[in-house]
């Protein structure tokens, strides 16, 4: 399997010169410096869920466009063979099990979190929803003025549209699926 920092450089390299875009006019537009564009498009180094969210909303194109791997007609998965997209210095790990193909509309994650950790998320594009259940733990997940607390054997939908936080609420470590549906 490819690493996962050469592919999202791949991904980030072919978005980027399919939409004419210079790394200036990319990091104008989405706030990433050039230098940091220049070293994730080289595969150096794991650039953070909020980079490349960042990068994803400057191009205007779904997250998961950054982190889709290669098309095959029938697929494994095995969470211990991919490497995480970090967040709070490490404390969040989140695992692109079925990143969206632009096709398919819906992307599938795999995340824990460390007890007392925090991710900040940047809002996803207009329509999207959030779909989560944990299945271990306690996690607080704010979105605009509303806050909820969602507990083991829980699901939650919400609105991902808009800028959102995941804290790790409880006394152990979180683990949920996330599904992130986009209209």
């Amino acid at each position: 399997m490819i690493p996962m920092n050469l592919t999202i450089a791949g991904n980030i390299k072919k978005r980027r010169e399919a939409l004419k875009l210079s790394m200036e006019e990319l990091a104008r537009l989405s706030g990433v410096s050039k230098s940091m564009l220049a070293q994730i498009e080289r595969g150096e180094g794991n650039p953070t869920i909020t980079t490349l969210w960042k990068i994803a909303n400057g191009m205007k194109v779904p997250f998961d466009a950054l982190t889709v791997r290669p098309k095959c007609d029938f697929e494994i998965i095995k969470t211990s063979e991919l490497e995480p997209i970090l967040e709070d210095n490490g404390h969040v790990r989140n695992y692109s099990i079925f990143p969206d193909d632009e096709n398919r509309k819906f992307a599938i994650y795999y995340v824990e979190i460390d007890r007392g950790a925090y991710w900040n998320s940047e809002a996803h594009l207009r329509g999207s929803s959030e779909f989560v259940t944990v299945h271990r733990g306690q996690l607080t997940i704010r979105s605009l003025e509303d806050e909820y607390t969602v507990r083991q054997g829980e699901s939650i939908r919400f609105r991902s549209d808009v800028p959102h936080s995941y804290h790790n609420s409880g006394e152990s470590e979180v683990l949920v699926h996330m599904v992130l549906y986009q209209y």
